[in-house]
């Protein structure tokens, strides 16, 4: 029996596919409607699911997920933010009350978000971190930067090689918005920039650009969730507590 992760602020689904191919169910929550989630999904607001299924186990139903991952919206925290671009201004901080919730559940969760939000930084992955370094290998995992915090309530550990931008071998031609070839990761969420490899470069196929652009590559929480899973199985009864 696969142990299941609930997935609160869902999005299109790339923290999901890498818990996934963890060993996990799935099931994904997102108050905007998300047609391409490649898993069961439920359109509710996040904090409002999880606050009910804090009561109905406090009436005696337990809550039948094994553990809990959550992205809060990012926009107040973004870099175009921090920029005073006004990028997010109007967007809520929902990191604390997200962070209350999910302690009051007593499951291993983690919080993910971007560089500047609230969010502990008990780890912190770089897409440059998911392969050997050059020249021990000529085809990074990821060929994406993308910073990422993430907040455990339980021992998670770093990959084996650091963030390493200059190290990390090129995978693409130079995309059109990087003349002369200096990058050798892609930037996401380019209109010029074709959207496939863009998809190639997160290690996925399904998503929008505007999806895309929002999302963390799935080896980020496959890398996350193998260690989870463990956790899972060293410490509870998969689908219920020990």
């Amino acid at each position: 029996m696969k142990p299941r992760l609930l997935d609160l602020f869902c999005g299109a689904g790339g923290a999901a596919m890498g818990y996934s191919r963890a060993g996990f169910d799935v099931v994904g929550v997102d108050i905007n409607s998300q047609p391409n989630y490649p898993f069961e999904f439920v359109q509710e607001d996040a904090l409002w699911f999880l606050q009910q299924l804090l009561y109905d186990d406090a009436h005696g139903n337990p809550n039948p997920f094994d553990a809990i991952h959550a992205s809060p919206p990012c926009q107040a925290f973004t870099a175009y933010r921090r920029k005073g671009h006004g990028v997010g201004d109007a967007s809520p901080n929902l990191v604390e009350p997200t962070r209350a919730l999910l302690r009051q559940t007593g499951l291993p969760y983690v919080i993910e978000n971007v560089e500047g939000s609230p969010v502990r930084g008990d780890l912190m992955l770089c897409g440059t971190m998911f392969s050997e370094p050059y020249p021990f290998s000529a085809t990074p995992t990821v060929a994406v930067q993308r910073h990422r915090k993430f907040e455990a309530n339980w021992n998670v550990e770093p990959p084996m090689w650091p963030c390493r931008h200059k190290l990390n071998a090129p995978r693409f031609p130079a995309s059109t918005n990087r003349p002369k070839g200096s990058r050798r990761t892609i930037a996401i969420g380019q209109w010029n920039t074709p959207l496939a490899r863009q998809q190639e470069a997160m290690g996925f196929d399904w998503m929008t650009l505007e999806e895309l652009s929002e999302a963390i590559p799935p080896a980020y929480t496959e890398f996350i969730g193998e260690q989870l899973v463990d956790h899972i199985y060293q410490t509870s009864t998969v689908g219920g507590k020990a």
